[in-house]
């Protein structure tokens, strides 16, 4: 039974931020079954008109996958956050009502080395030194609707699955425990280094990680900002699977075909997960605030550490 009281498509609307950067539903050929079968129907369409995800329909595993394919930073910039609301929604427009079709949910990213690695730090800069708190806790905000819905799996009977083919770290390594399952490539890197600039990572990940490690181990890896390996993920029980560096994408579909026949049962058990200790908007989007004002009390000196992870960050693309 899907908690459909979660789900509010007039908040969607009003954060979503820019509607004509969406497709309109209208754009979509009709996916009736007495039209033309579902696949049919995606390759006559793009589905979503996404500028930052590339979306794929994979019928036979009853799997959407979704590739991050950032502009310019691999980070979480505003762009990025509007395409990853859009998926998320437009897939429930899609699925929600056809139960069953949809089992699955994957996110990766096509960015080389790197999943993603976080807050858009040039930004928050640039927000603390001109005082604007609004826009730093918007954005925080919107950030926290986005781990809400996918740990609570978009309020659908489906699995998500994060694909960490490269580094996961701050806001991204935030986003990617939210998932039921992670499958981590060898080499991928993970941690949240913000205390290195004073601040903390405040979009969930002292809420999933309390769920995930425990208090004491929650507070360990967010006061010392140290790196981990995958392997070392792995051994705390945050990352599902580790697998070769360039075998993600096919460890993921394999695993997908391991587990499928049971799918009912582990959406059952990921739920009765979330019931015995859940985890709601109001917690994050709290703890989101508190984020905003230690943001705002930031030294100059931190904010100079900022500027050159930012910088650094520019020149993976590069």
């Amino acid at each position: 039974m899907i908690d459909s009281g979660r789900f509010n498509p007039a908040r969607d609307d009003v954060e979503a931020a820019d509607e004509n950067h969406f497709v309109d539903a209208g754009d979509h050929p009709p996916l009736a079954d007495t039209e033309t079968p579902l696949a049919t129907a995606f390759r006559q369409s793009t589905l979503f008109d996404l500028g930052q995800i590339d979306v794929r329909w994979e019928e036979e595993l009853g799997t959407l996958w979704a590739f991050m394919t950032p502009l310019e930073r691999p980070n979480s910039n505003m762009g990025l956050i509007r395409d990853t609301m859009a998926w998320q929604r437009e897939s429930r427009r899609v699925f929600a009502d056809r139960d069953g079709v949809l089992k699955f949910m994957v996110l990766g990213s096509r960015f080389p080395g790197v999943f993603n690695l976080g807050g858009d730090l040039e930004m928050f800069a640039e927000c603390i030194q001109r005082r604007d708190r609004e826009t730093l806790l918007k954005y925080g905000v919107a950030c926290c609707e986005i781990v809400d819905r996918i740990w609570h799996c978009n309020d659908m009977n489906i699995i998500n699955i994060g694909l960490a083919q490269g580094d996961a770290l701050g806001g991204g390594l935030e986003a990617l425990m939210c998932f039921d399952v992670i499958i981590a490539e060898r080499q991928a890197r993970f941690g949240l280094p913000e205390v290195l600039f004073g601040l903390f990572p405040g979009m969930g990940a002292y809420s999933i990680l309390q769920r995930r490690v425990g208090p004491v181990m929650a507070r360990q890896m967010i006061a010392e900002g140290r790196i981990y390996s995958a392997d070392e993920m792995y051994e705390m029980g945050i990352v599902t699977q580790v697998v070769d560096t360039g075998t993600g994408e096919a460890a993921t579909a394999q695993w997908i075909k391991d587990h499928a026949a049971h799918h009912a049962g582990y959406v059952g058990i990921n739920r009765a997960g979330r019931r015995v200790n859940p985890m709601t908007l109001t917690e994050l989007t709290d703890i989101v605030e508190m984020w905003t004002e230690t943001a705002l009390s930031l030294s100059d000196r931190d904010l100079r550490m900022m500027r050159r992870l930012a910088a650094a960050q520019t020149r993976l693309r590069g």
